[in-house]
């Protein structure tokens, strides 16, 4: 009898990343359900340079399964191909030795190799298949090539699998409508086949969290905060050097977080002797404690870098009712989202002049003008990123694959 949900996730607890907690919330609740769940996962590895003792654990209300893949050493092109290439062929080996036992496959994976790989062996059984769209590839990879040449051959090459991929789905969940009208439109994918899935926050974490006596922050100076992953596409340089020409007194420029640019920024801060600058870490599970000691949460995005998904920093910090100050494509879904909700300030990406005026700007706003900017984030991301407005839709899909 088919009677299994197989969730095929490249990330997973103990990983603090928001794929890893999204897969797991899907486990938690087809197995509170009463769903026989089995979860494939590599060895944990994110983010990069973390080591996590992770013995295989007991006591669990599903199966797990670990699969010894190749895990890349670097975050580099070639290397994560590779990477998903093997965590492929570790499922499709795993699938066929278990077909007849799967009601259908939820796959939360790397691209595009191992999403291809699974796409063509649940194909080969029949089983349904569910692919979640976190990033649109290859154009993910393109944006990020110095050279013209290497992104047209990767462009040729990969742009079929990718079409394959989603061509060979039974269900697709994208992250944002500018995602979904983006696959309709360059996969020709039939828009009935894409539910839209905001990557959700666990609003219970942050609303436990306001319930709680908040932090002192009467002699705290005003303080601008950037948190999450410190890397190329972040563009953290250019907020540290944003915030010195801004030069506004009595703030401090908060960046937590870990990442392969945080030695450079932390270098070129140095240089800088007449402004506040610290950089955090950010243990795991204190988001909400971190994000409580900001005035305004800053989000800086390379230009074309998101123009088809948001970002999971987004909601978290409208759930801890901060203040934002975003620098992006002005026509993103989170340009958008800090728009409608009327939480914040978005500018044009990389654009020096306009960010520091909006720096100045904001260091002006009295408390409550900020507080007030912050609860309308609240209440938007309690209605459009919360995990009880997403998850259902799809542990229902999958639940009705399985009644049938």
């Amino acid at each position: 009898m088919n009677s299994t949900v197989l969730i095929i996730s490249a990330v997973f607890p103990p990983e603090p990343v928001v794929s890893a907690k999204l897969s797991s919330d899907i486990v938690n609740d087809l197995v509170a359900f009463g769903i026989h769940v089995t979860v494939l996962h590599p060895k944990p590895t994110r983010p990069f340079g973390f080591y996590f003792n992770r013995e295989k654990r007991a006591g669990l209300n599903f199966q797990e399964v670990l699969l010894p893949s190749y895990t890349c050493p670097k975050s580099n092109v070639f290397g994560r191909l590779f990477e998903s290439y093997s965590f492929g062929c570790k499922c499709r080996n795993y699938i066929q030795s278990h077909h007849l036992e799967l009601a259908c496959i939820y796959v939360n994976s790397w691209p595009l190799f191992s999403q291809a790989i699974i796409v063509k062996t649940a194909s080969k059984y029949g089983i349904p298949c569910i692919m979640h769209v976190q990033d649109i590839y290859p154009e993910s990879f393109i944006n990020k090539m110095s050279s013209g040449l290497w992104a047209m051959l990767f462009q040729r090459a990969l742009l079929p699998i990718d079409k394959y991929i989603l061509s060979h789905a039974d269900y697709i969940f994208a992250i944002s409508a500018n995602m979904k009208e983006y696959l309709v439109k360059t996969r020709k994918i039939d828009s009935t086949k894409i539910s839209i899935i905001e990557n959700w926050q666990n609003e219970d974490e942050f609303i436990a969290y306001h319930n709680k006596l908040q932090m002192k922050k009467e002699n705290r100076p005003l303080t601008f905060m950037y948190l999450g992953n410190n890397g190329p596409i972040a563009g953290v340089e250019f907020l540290i050097h944003c915030f010195v020409k801004a030069n506004i007194q009595g703030a401090r420029l908060v960046i937590a977080g870990s990442g392969s640019r945080k030695v450079a920024c932390m270098e070129l801060a140095k240089t800088y002797s007449n402004v506040e600058i610290e950089f955090w870490d950010v243990p795991d599970g204190k988001v909400p404690e971190i994000q409580d000691q900001a005035d305004v949460m800053l989000l800086p995005i390379k230009k074309g870098a998101a123009m088809s998904s948001i970002p999971s920093k987004l909601p978290a910090y409208m759930f801890s009712k901060k203040t934002i100050l975003g620098s992006m494509d002005m026509e993103s879904d989170t340009a958008r989202a800090i728009e409608d909700a009327g939480c914040g300030i978005v500018v044009r990406p990389e654009n020096e002049e306009e960010l520091v005026r909006a720096w100045k700007e904001m260091a002006q706003w009295s408390k409550d003008a900020m507080e007030q900017k912050g609860d309308n984030g609240f209440i938007y991301a309690m209605n459009r990123f919360s995990k009880k407005s997403n998850l259902p839709i799809i542990t229902d899909i999958i639940k009705e694959i399985c009644i049938k």
